[in-house]
């Protein structure tokens, strides 16, 4: 993998830090994007689209919206993706989501659309829409699509999808669903008053279905649907140098995590509106639609003035725009009207842009603990020849939070200066907005409407800047960030994070007990903040032992950390629980593990988790001692296998071009290895002779990309020793029955006998992308099916190999085994010893 990308302790967050967002793509700046904003500020009206997931936004219609039209436009996910697989790294679940909203907005800053989101968690594939809707609530989250439309105020609202099962993911039926309803009940002031305490109703203007197609037959369909509107969002913007389809692929280029790397796209690209409700349009979306500032009381005089502006733009003296400016803004500030408001912040950032200005606070560290202090340092710069007084910068955000005084700016001068923050005692923890509460099912937790929609939480601080400029005062915000030196890719910043004043890692995969001997179980503590000290107390179950309870510890200082080492003892029986840890230090109880994402397309992500892992006490054996892993797109099974007692050694292009395989019991391939792994699928010929000799080869599942000219009439021979075609069933839910169609094959019965119990307790789903035809010399030992659907076969499949053995396996053990699922563990058990 080329993308550089690691979950690191807090060691790394406070010392050898990873760089933070990426240089791929930098926003127009200077006399280009004052032309730009310029054109916006002139324009009044809204677009919205909804769809269900990341990536499933038209990101050449934002583009041609926000660049094109100078629209506001914006993008409403009902989820953040964290069904999903991962393929730059090992993240699942609500980390993953973490990374996904990271990306949509890194794609928005591309694109220049504003991101949104409601409270719906993204469960895993799904094949209905009633499913989904009754798996989040059907109410709950159409009152959060309601509610987003009428906090955006849209005059158009775009559907991605149909609402219809052409549309294939029942969360993508759902959202064009409760798109349409939410539509209607927007307007409605009987539709969840609550609501109308803090936002009035809107009823948007028009709501269209943005056309797309899966087959040659669908799009047929939709030629012939009436009040088609067609736009070209392959036009070229001579301003920015690119057309919107080039835009629109850096922009889905963002969506790294889902391998969506897309084609910068030129010439003619047409797209499709169909008109779903409201008046209808002959010639263009907003037909009839006032998007000027006429629409708004004293509009027109604000309009006038801008209109000036644009005319007295140079792009040698930019600076030019602004006496005009200041002028519609004095008129801006008479119109109370939320579009009038939000327009007034834009005119300030244009202000601002157009004289050049430089205005910046930045933390001397990333991260803090409640109660410690850090320096604030501000720099401002005037690039214009205006005269410009700094009037006063206020940090917001935390109680104590310092002031700045006035101050000239004199042209090109850098103006400093420094002030200390302490940190309250009692500041909140930093933790990604849909994280600060539990769950609630399949929503995420967030008790307040303000925090339903945006993207993520407002930052630590934020440094307000009144500036004296052309005869008047802006006001502009900045985000207080750490700014660095990155000696290969030179400055950065990261988000400034408060933390705990510990972190304190324990094993984050499910420790196995085989029998009720203790076991070491090692616990790092790291300092955050400074030096600490105090005590570590392990919390077990009932039934188990911890040797000793509690363990002081003493760091000399922030970055460092000492690691404690427990005995536990398990019960005689069978039995599952977690094992908690807790710091007293400071007089204060620390019990969390401070995650921080690191990849270079999106800003680092400081996440805080439970400082807990799973127990397991499961008699499990397994003959397999030493194991050989491909990892494919990321997945924790190699430690999953270490805890069961086998000796993994991760394999490189060089071991599988020329190491001794045979020195291995085993070699598994991780998710989706074959479609990553060109090394992997370069070593087919020496895989064969290593099973014909005696070894044991296990493909965990794979998909139909990447594999590219290796595929023959798309059986893709590389994956196993005989023919073998992947599919794109899958088996989502997670109870569905499984069937033994050989129940006294061996690897059903050694060296732990499996039964249907070992199937009981699975999570998000049990299988995907099974196999649709295989040789004969394959033989299938399960059959498992969703409700109402044919029986899938091909999730577990075996083949003798000379004397070795072949398996191929579509069910989710890389959800499965970090889970701690125990009949998971003992099914895998008996795969990896198959060759014993």
């Amino acid at each position: 993998m080329t993308t550089r990308r690691r979950v690191l302790s807090l060691g790394l967050l406070l010392g050898l830090a990873a760089p933070a967002a990426p240089a791929a793509w930098r926003a127009p700046s200077g006399a280009a994007a004052v032309k730009q904003r310029l054109e916006r500020l002139r324009v009044v009206g809204s677009v919205l689209m909804i769809a269900a997931h990341p990536d499933d936004e038209n990101t050449a219609f934002l583009a041609w919206c926000a660049q094109r039209r100078h629209l506001r436009t914006g993008y409403l996910s009902l989820t953040r993706g964290e069904g999903g697989q991962n393929l730059i790294g090992n993240e699942q679940g609500e980390l993953l989501g973490v990374i996904r909203t990271q990306e949509l907005l890194a794609a928005r800053r591309v694109d220049g659309a504003e991101q949104f989101f409601t409270r719906a968690i993204d469960f895993g594939f799904s094949k209905t829409a009633a499913e989904t809707l009754a798996k989040w609530g059907r109410e709950e989250v159409l009152s959060d699509v309601v509610w987003v439309i009428r906090a955006f105020r849209p005059d158009v609202v775009v559907l991605r999808f149909s609402g219809t099962p052409r549309d294939g993911h029942g969360h993508h039926q759902a959202s064009a669903i409760l798109g349409r309803e939410a539509f209607r009940l927007a307007g409605d002031a009987n539709a969840f008053p609550d609501q109308l305490k803090r936002v009035r109703p809107w009823q948007p203007r028009r709501l269209f279905w943005n056309t797309f197609s899966f087959t040659r037959q669908q799009e047929a369909e939709a030629e012939k649907m009436p009040q088609r509107l067609v736009i070209d969002t392959g036009e070229y913007n001579a301003l920015l140098g690119m057309s919107y389809g080039e835009i629109a692929g850096l922009s889905r280029s963002q969506h790294r995590s889902q391998g969506m790397g897309s084609p910068e796209r030129r010439g003619a690209a047409p797209n499709y509106l169909v008109l779903y409700d409201g008046e209808p349009a002959q010639q263009d979306m907003f037909d009839g639609i006032d998007t000027s500032w006429n629409r708004l009381p004293g509009g027109a005089a604000v309009a006038a003035k801008l209109d000036a502006a644009l005319a007295a733009f140079s792009a040698d003296a930019p600076e030019r725009v602004i006496p005009h400016l200041m002028e519609a803004r004095r008129l801006m500030q008479q119109i109370d009207h939320p579009d009038a408001r939000r327009k007034l912040g834009e005119l300030d950032e244009t202000v601002a842009l157009a004289a050049g200005l430089w205005l910046d606070v930045s933390a001397a560290r990333p991260a803090v603990a409640p109660g410690s202090s850090v320096t604030l340092n501000l720099s401002a710069v005037n690039r214009s020849a205006l005269p410009v007084r700094l009037e006063q910068v206020e940090v917001q955000g935390l109680a104590g939070a310092p002031s700045f005084g006035p101050a000239e700016l004199a042209f090109n001068r850098l103006h400093t200066q420094s002030a200390q923050l302490q940190i309250p005692a009692d500041a909140p923890l930093s933790q990604p907005l849909q994280l600060r509460h539990p769950p609630k099912g399949n929503l995420y937790g967030i008790p307040d409407l303000a925090g339903i929609g945006p993207a993520e939480a407002d930052p630590v601080l934020t440094a307000v800047f009144r500036v004296a400029i052309g005869g008047g005062v802006i006001e502009v915000k900045r985000p207080v960030e750490h700014r660095y030196i990155d000696r290969v890719r030179g400055e950065l910043t990261r988000p400034f994070v408060i933390v705990p004043a510990v972190s304190i890692r324990l094993p984050e995969t499910p420790l196995l007990f085989r029998s009720r001997e203790p076991r070491p179980v090692p616990v790092e503590v790291r300092a955050t903040a400074g030096p600490a000290a105090g005590s570590l107390k392990l919390d077990a179950p009932e039934g188990w032992r911890v040797e000793p309870p509690s363990q002081n510890f003493e760091i000399a200082d922030a970055g460092q950390a000492t690691t404690l080492v427990f005995r536990v003892s398990a019960p005689e029986a069978p039995a599952r629980g977690w094992l908690r840890a807790t710091a007293q230090t400071g007089g204060r109880a620390w019990s969390h593990l401070v995650t921080n994402i690191e990849y270079e397309h999106i800003p680092p992500q400081t996440v805080l988790r439970a400082a807990e892992t799973r127990l397991l006490r499961d008699n499990i054996l397994v003959s397999a001692r030493r194991v050989g892993y491909v990892m494919g797109a990321g997945d924790t099974v190699p430690e999953a296998l270490r805890e069961l007692g086998c000796d993994v050694v991760l394999l490189d292009e060089a071991q599988l071009a020329h190491g001794d395989l045979s020195a291995f019991d085993a070699i598994l391939t991780g998710v989706r290895a074959w479609n990553v792994r060109a090394d992997l699928r370069a070593a087919h010929a020496r895989l064969r002779s290593y099973m014909e000799r005696g070894g044991t080869l296990i493909v965990q599942y794979n998909t139909l990309e990447g594999f590219g000219p290796e595929a023959s009439d798309s059986i893709l021979r590389n994956v196993g020793p005989f023919p073998l075609r992947i599919g794109r069933n899958r088996v989502t839910v997670e109870e569905a029955p499984v069937r033994f169609l050989l129940p006294d094959h061996p690897l059903l019965r050694q060296p732990n006998r499996i039964t249907p119990a070992d199937f009981e307790g699975w999570v998000q789903e049990r299988a995907l992308y099974f196999p649709a035809e295989w040789d004969p010399r394959y033989e299938a030992l399960l059959e498992t099916a969703d409700p109402d659907e044919p029986p899938q076969r091909g999730g577990l499949l075996f083949a003798r190999v000379g004397k070795g053995a072949y398996i191929y396996t579509s069910f989710a053990w890389w959800r499965q085994l970090p889970a701690g699922v125990p009949g998971a563990w003992r099914i895998f058990a008996n795969l990896v010893s198959a060759g014993r």
